[in-house]
């Protein structure tokens, strides 16, 4: 069927909400997830079916054409008739690599199911067991597609009996995962099963796949598949078993219609008042209620400029509406509403609520965006996000008048991938760019260059965090005049309390009662939930613990000024801080406002925050990543070396018949040859990822060196401050 036909056909579905379906395809990396959407678009009419398996069709940045893998999350709205009646799919191809989960934590708000891609032979892997996570803690209910069954004959030789009890294992391990994540209420609901067809088996290479009762209807089933591999005649699998006609079938079937979806969905992701207007038209999926949206991506054309894609919730949104993005604060016209089909995007004019439409025309939009006809809305929950940019590198144009277009592209593609930050140096004019890993920093730059934009990068630096290891305070220190006095104490924060704030479950677009409230929620003591006054997005927060003080109020905006500034620059070697609890203790003011101006109370706050700082044993926290290193037996031993060598740890070592799985963890700043020093090991048997897992302090003797060159690569004097450099005596 032609793309123009299908848009056509689509259009008149799109307002009956039970013919609609909203869902992704997620996986462990090289799974197959962009294949298995090679026979969806096929199916569709978008694709030949000559070439599904093999054109990767979504992946249609050159980029990812060359790599073989997906990095941008493509999205497609698909036209199916299903036992004769016609569905429309909204339907997400996500990455797999961990660099780029964040763009797979971004489509998860816009779905309501997810299709799970798990490989026969690897099963569930690091990455699987991520991707589900995410997904079952935003209610997206998953289905499962074992991908490359071929594999279980060709490689391992599996007799179909050994086959079904081999694959039954790999169910049973993602059923464990649905009950270790998933929320009480929804753990059995979830739970996929062969009998009910939420699972189905295939090759979409090969562009066959099935479900128990496709089997059925054909009398076929594993001794069919076995004997097509074993002969080398497999089209009888092809003819009998189409790959789209499997899948389609178990979303249809397991992944609830938007208006289903959105009841149970709402409440978990919007926290807003249960008895509003708006929340009552979200729950009903109401075409006729405000609009409501969630920007989950926006992508940068070319020619038009930004535009917006995201779940639109409530309402319908049509071209010329003006909306308002809650979180920008301001008022946008919509240009034209689209739909993405592939890389093209098809102009339709309107789109009702439980679809995913495509805006042009919001200039300040930005992925976490909530758009609504309403201003004052409560916006939806900051997306939350598994990792953090950890690497850096400094990135210049060749060309000295290429730094605008630089600019551009570096503010676009942060648009794009908000896991992308870009940092310019007012001082020095330099460009920072942070990433989540090497690989992650090396598209980026790939895709700069691909602009006709010649760049020079620095090497990658790691980033680092402060980190405060015990209790100081109170001390003081005055403001320049001194007539003012900051009093301030500092203790480390707990580890749940910086996972709200990481996470975005509590975030500076909150009100300090919400704030409260969800802190009151994790153990805090009411009092001081309340006096909660700023929060830093890395994990600190500020809190006032004054009684009675004058003129408090109208100071508190530069006292704060001091918190953010000491929070981004911290005392050891002005890198970000992470999880440092600090306490306005007591504030001394002066009378006369002309005294207690910004530029005398901030620098009091920022050195009172520091000192009490150095104080507190401070030290550094390095990135960890988990690493995963794949392969035949034989790379164990050498894989094992690698990872110790390089100050890492083994957790878990696993061995299926040939095939041998390494799980441990490294610092992120032993890993700039990690891909020459492992292909050297393991004669390039091995495949490994690394993944974000945390913050470790940095080992005793190495800290005075690290903190001595990162000083010196900033421009520092050499030694740390003393604590009495900042703090005064009464």
């Amino acid at each position: 069927m032609p793309r123009f036909k299908t848009t056509a056909e689509a259009l008149k579905v799109i307002s009956n909400k039970e013919q609609i379906r909203n869902f992704g395809i997620i996986a462990h990396v090289d799974h197959g997830k962009t294949t298995t959407s090679d026979s969806l678009l096929a199916a569709a009419g978008m694709l030949s079916p000559t070439v599904a398996g093999q054109a990767l069709a979504l992946d249609y940045m050159e980029l990812e054409q060359k790599r073989q893998m997906t990095i941008k999350a493509a999205n497609v709205t698909l036209y199916y008739e299903y036992e004769g009646r016609p569905y429309v799919f909204n339907m997400i191809d996500t990455p797999g690599h961990i660099d780029f989960t964040g763009k797979v934590t971004r489509s998860l708000r816009a779905l309501d199911g997810a299709v799970v891609v798990v490989d026969a032979v690897e099963g569930v892997m690091t990455q699987t067991e991520t991707v589900l996570r995410q997904a079952l803690d935003e209610r997206v209910r998953p289905v499962l597609y074992i991908n490359k069954i071929d594999r279980l004959i060709k490689e391992l030789r599996l007799t179909p009996e050994k086959m079904q009890a081999w694959l039954s294992n790999i169910i049973s391990d993602v059923n464990r995962l649905i009950d270790i994540y998933a929320e009480p209420e929804f753990k059995e609901k979830f739970k996929i099963s062969i009998t009910n067809d939420s699972v189905a088996f295939g090759s979409s290479k090969d562009r066959w796949g099935f479900t128990l009762s496709m089997a059925k209807s054909k009398n076929m089933g594993f001794k069919d598949v076995y004997e097509g591999y074993s002969s080398g005649n497999i089209s009888p699998l092809v003819e009998n078993f189409q790959l789209h006609e499997a899948i389609l079938s178990m979303v249809i079937r397991h992944i609830p219609p938007p208006n289903v979806a959105q009841r149970y969905r709402i409440p978990k992701i919007w926290k807003g008042d249960p008895a509003s207007e708006i929340y009552k038209a979200m729950i009903e999926c109401d075409d006729n209620g405000p609009t409501v949206m969630m920007v989950t991506n926006v992508v940068v054309d070319p020619q038009a400029g930004p535009v917006a894609v995201g779940r639109l919730f409530s309402g319908t949104v049509r071209d010329g509406d003006l909306l308002y993005l809650i979180n920008a604060k301001r008022q946008e016209r919509v240009q034209s509403v689209s739909m993405f089909m592939g890389p093209f995007r098809e102009i339709v004019g309107y789109l009702p609520a439980g679809n995913v439409p495509a805006l042009l025309g919001l200039q300040h939009a930005s992925a976490g965006e909530t758009l609504s006809s309403v201003k004052d809305i409560v916006p939806f929950e900051s997306i939350k996000y598994v990792s953090e940019p950890v690497v850096t590198i400094a990135v210049e144009p060749k060309n000295p008048r290429d730094l605008p277009k630089l600019i551009e592209a570096l503010q676009n593609m942060h648009l794009e991938d908000p896991n992308l930050v870009v940092t310019i140096n007012q001082e020095t004019g330099e460009t920072l760019l942070s990433g989540m890993g090497v690989l992650h920093l090396e598209i980026a730059t790939t895709l700069i260059q691909e602009q006709g934009i010649e760049i020079i990068t620095s090497k990658p630096l790691i980033n680092y965090r402060e980190a405060i290891t015990t209790k100081a305070g109170p001390v003081m220190a005055k403001s320049p005049n001194k007539h003012n006095k900051v009093y301030i104490r500092v203790e480390p924060l707990d580890e749940e309390t910086i996972n709200l704030i990481i996470t975005g479950q509590i975030n500076e677009n909150m009100d300090r009662k919400q704030i409260a409230k969800v802190l009151r929620d994790h153990g805090w003591d009411a009092d001081e939930a309340k006096g909660v006054v700023a929060i830093d997005e890395r994990g600190n927060v500020f809190v006032d613990e004054t009684k009675g003080v004058q003129f408090l109020q109208e100071s508190m905006d530069s006292l704060r000024a001091g918190f953010v500034d000491a929070m981004t620059n911290g005392p050891l070697a002005y890198e970000y801080v992470r999880g440092a609890k600090v306490i306005l203790h007591h504030f001394v003011p002066h009378e006369d406002p002309a005294h207690r101006t910004y530029a005398q109370l901030m620098p009091a706050s920022r050195r009172a925050i520091l000192g009490a700082m150095l104080l507190a044993k401070p030290t550094l926290l390095e990135p960890i990543l988990s690493i995963e290193v794949k392969g035949v037996a034989d790379i164990l031993g050498p894989a094992i070396g690698v990872i110790t060598s390089k100050r890492g740890k083994i957790i878990n070592m696993t061995q299926k018949d040939v095939f041998a799985v390494v799980q441990g963890e490294i610092p992120a700043a032993e890993t700039f040859d990690l891909a020459e020093v492992m292909r050297g090991a393991t004669a390039g048997k091995a495949v490994w990822n690394t993944s974000f897992k945390g913050w470790a302090p940095v080992p005793a003797n190495m800290l005075g060196q690290l903190i001595a060159s990162i000083r010196k690569r900033k421009g520092l004097p050499p030694e740390v401050p003393k604590p009495e450099e900042f703090i005064d005596e009464e």
